[in-house]
């Protein structure tokens, strides 16, 4: 048995391009999908999947291991970079689709089988439309209840909000309130029993990020995701240490060393790696090993297209320490006509029951997504009030 050929493919969801893999081996109708979705880098992903793949052409694969080791160590730059991490991990889950098939089980169960009944999703205020979650003004408290009272509505126990504006490396108290007024907005409307997650996206300096902790402290939050800059991760610890609030975050990150120095200085109780950018399945389980360690919980960040959603899905069910799946489910109508997932949603309780088709359980419509090619995303910029560039 070996791989045959791996594609491409793109797939315009209006805030960012789905790139889906497609590793095909030379035993008929066997082949693998995985996802290796970056923003604003789709051109560079795709090329990179195809420099990569020259390693691969020919070879067994059932051998995942060795063919990770080569993708990541092989080429003379390791894989650590975000646009070579994130073309591996694509690749890599396309591998563990085509083994489940070869055994006829679901992922998870090459993995030890599931560890829990099911699982519970979150979701974005907005379903993941682009205005909703990112460009409601930060003064607008009565906009952000009313989405999250209508989210509650949808099933969901639990949503995250970017509530938290965009701040200069130090600025007054502004900010703060707005922020502390629209976490106590969304606290009013739908109650004590309901999670509330604030994601910071990286924006505030160390300073301002512990502001933002200090004053949403209260409101007791699930977790205050990226309250600063992921590089400067002896600030995430000083605010994971004096907040009762869990600090969530590593997206960003993108190989098992990095994670080793986060949890090291305990910079986080939330460890939410990418299995599309931090190498795969392959990668994530050593991550996630080593979090259990340090009994650190995991909420892979998971905002990007289906075969993301999927593999986060059977990762999550195999995992003893994962506590929750980010969704999105409203980012485009069409979501549903591209793929046909395994995995059963139950849209009362937003509860996921496991897939037990082989592989991730999906399949791909290539059709449908010939209709929606590739298009430049749009550019996101941020400046502060002086014009100087911030971060999104």
């Amino acid at each position: 048995m070996k791989i045959e050929k791996i594609e491409t493919f793109v797939c315009h969801a209006r805030m960012r391009n789905w790139v889906f893999v497609k590793v095909i081996t030379d035993q008929p109708g066997l082949f693998g999908w995985g996802e290796a979705t970056l923003e604003w880098h789709t051109r560079s992903i795709t090329g990179a999947i195809e420099d990569v793949s020259q390693l691969l052409i020919g070879e067994d694969p059932r051998r995942i291991e060795h063919l990770w080791q080569m993708m990541w160590r092989q080429h003379f730059w390791h894989g650590s970079g975000i646009v070579r991490s994130t073309a591996i991990s694509g690749i890599d889950i396309a591998l563990w689709d085509i083994l489940g098939k070869i055994h006829g089980v679901p992922c998870h169960q090459l993995w030890g089988g599931p560890v829990r009944d099911y699982i519970r999703l979150y979701s974005h205020l907005g379903g993941g439309r682009m205005e909703d979650f990112y460009e409601i003004p930060e003064d607008n408290a009565k906009q952000f209840a009313e989405l999250a009272i209508k989210t509650v509505e949808d099933g969901y126990t639990a949503f995250k909000t970017m509530a938290v504006p965009s701040t200069a490396p130090l600025e007054g108290n502004k900010p703060v309130r707005a922020a502390e007024a629209c976490i106590s907005s969304i606290r009013d409307a739908v109650g004590e029993d309901i999670d509330i997650m604030v994601d910071c996206h990286a924006r505030p300096s160390p300073a301002m990020g512990m502001k933002f902790a200090k004053a949403l402290d209260s409101y007791g939050l699930y977790f205050l995701e990226e309250p600063c800059w992921p590089e400067s991760m002896d600030a995430m610890a000083q605010i994971n240490s004096v907040t009762t609030t869990p600090i969530a975050t590593g997206e960003r990150l993108t190989h098992l060393a990095a994670f080793r120095d986060l949890f090291a200085m305990r910079g986080c109780e939330i460890c939410q790696m990418d299995i599309t950018h931090c190498g795969g399945f392959t990668e994530a389980r050593r991550i996630a090993a080593m979090a259990d360690a340090y009994r650190i919980s995991l909420a892979p960040h998971n905002p990007q297209g289906p075969v993301s959603t999927a593999a986060s899905l059977e990762f999550g069910f195999s995992q003893p320490n994962y506590i929750i799946c980010e969704s999105v489910h409203s980012d485009v109508p069409w979501r549903e006509d591209i793929v046909d997932e395994g995995f059963v949603v139950d849209p009362a309780t937003r509860t996921v029951q496991a897939n037990d088709k082989p592989g991730l359980g999906i399949s791909i419509n290539e059709d449908e997504i010939k209709k929606h090619p590739f298009e430049q995303e749009l550019p996101q910029r941020v400046f502060y009030r002086d014009g100087s560039g911030g971060d999104w």
